[in-house]
C-alpha cells in the first residue's frame, strides 16, 4: 500500500492496520506531508473490512513522535496564514484518528513529545514501551495551544495532572505517565512490539459491531452535552443486537467454542 510520502508507512497485517511515522532522522517529527498523508491511510483502513484495528507507530525504536518538525517552521509557519494552514492540516490528521470508527493503538517507544504526545491521545489506546518520555514543551516554546488537544488530555488524566504537564513542560517517563494515567500499559523496550501485535489481535479476534458501538458511545460521552449525538450510539447498540454476530456469539459460548465474528 503506497502513501503519498515516503515518509509515512502503511500497512496490512491480516487484522491488523499499520501506520508508521517514518523520520527516524528527526525522532520522527511530522513535516506537511506526513500530516497529510494521515487521513490518506486512514481512509485506506476504514474501507477494508478485513482490517479490525489500527496500529500507530514511530520507525526506528528511539521515538514514537517527537512533535512537529520545527525544520519546517520558518517556511510553512512564519506568518499567521501558514499557521493557520499548518494548524487546518495536523487538525485535520488528529480528527481522522480520532474518527476511524476501527480501535486505534499507539504504541509508544522512545520520545512521545508535543505534537506526538496529541497524536497518541486522539488513539483509544496507548500502549507503550518502559523507556518512554512524554511532554508538551508548548511553555518552552511559547506556543499557543487549542482547546481542543488540551481537551483531550485532561479527558484522560484530569485537569490537575493536564496543568502540570503544561505548566512545567517538562519531560515525564514511563512510569509517571501510567500513574497519571496517560498510558494504559507499559512493558519492557524489548518486549513492546510483539506485546502489542498480541494485544491487536485479542481486540481483532472480538466483534467489531460491538467495539464499534462501544467507541461511539464513549467518545460521544465525551463530547459536551449538548453536542452528543445519543440517538446514533443507540442505533449502533440495536445494530449488535441484530447482527450475525450476536447469533455466533451466543452460539459459540453454548458450544463452548472460539466465536468466528464477521462483523454484521
Amino acid at each position: 500500500m503506497k502513501t503519498s510520502t515516503e515518509r509515512m508507512i502503511a500497512e496490512k497485517d491480516g487484522a491488523i492496520g499499520r501506520m508508521t511515522f517514518n523520520n527516524p532522522a528527526r525522532h520522527n517529527a511530522v513535516s506537511m506531508d506526513m500530516w497529510q498523508a494521515v487521513p490518506e491511510i486512514l481512509s485506506e483502513f476504514e474501507r477494508d473490512p478485513n482490517i479490525r484495528v489500527v496500529v500507530l507507530a514511530g520507525a526506528g525504536g528511539k521515538a514514537f513522535v517527537s512533535g512537529a518538525d520545527i525544520s519546517e517552521f520558518g517556511e510553512k509557519r512564519s506568518s499567521p496564514e501558514q499557521v493557520a494552514a499548518y494548524n487546518a492540516t495536523s487538525g485535520e490528521a488528529n480528527e481522522a484518528i480520532i474518527r476511524c470508527t476501527k480501535p486505534t493503538i499507539a504504541m509508544i517507544e522512545g520520545y512521545c513529545i508535543g505534537g506526538g504526545l496529541g497524536v497518541a491521545l486522539c488513539c483509544d489506546l496507548r500502549l507503550a514501551a518502559d523507556n518512554s518520555r512524554f511532554g508538551v514543551p508548548a511553555a518552552k516554546l511559547g506556543l499557543g495551544y487549542a482547546y481542543g488537544g488540551i481537551k483531550r488530555l485532561a479527558d484522560v488524566v484530569g485537569p490537575s495532572f493536564a496543568k502540570e504537564i503544561f505548566y512545567t513542560a517538562r519531560q515525564f517517563d514511563a512510569s509517571e505517565a501510567l500513574q497519571m494515567g496517560l498510558i494504559n500499559r507499559v512493558r519492557p523496550a524489548a518486549e513492546i512490539r510483539n506485546y502489542v501485535d498480541d494485544y491487536a489481535r485479542v481486540i481483532g479476534g472480538n466483534a467489531p459491531l460491538t467495539i464499534a458501538a462501544v467507541k461511539l458511545a464513549v467518545n460521544e460521552a465525551c463530547k459536551d452535552p449538548d453536542k452528543r449525538d445519543l440517538h446514533t450510539a443507540q442505533r449502533a447498540v440495536d445494530a449488535c443486537f441484530s447482527s450475525r454476530d450476536y447469533v455466533e456469539g451466543r452460539n459459540a459460548f453454548m458450544e463452548k467454542r472460539k466465536p468466528v465474528f464477521r462483523g454484521h
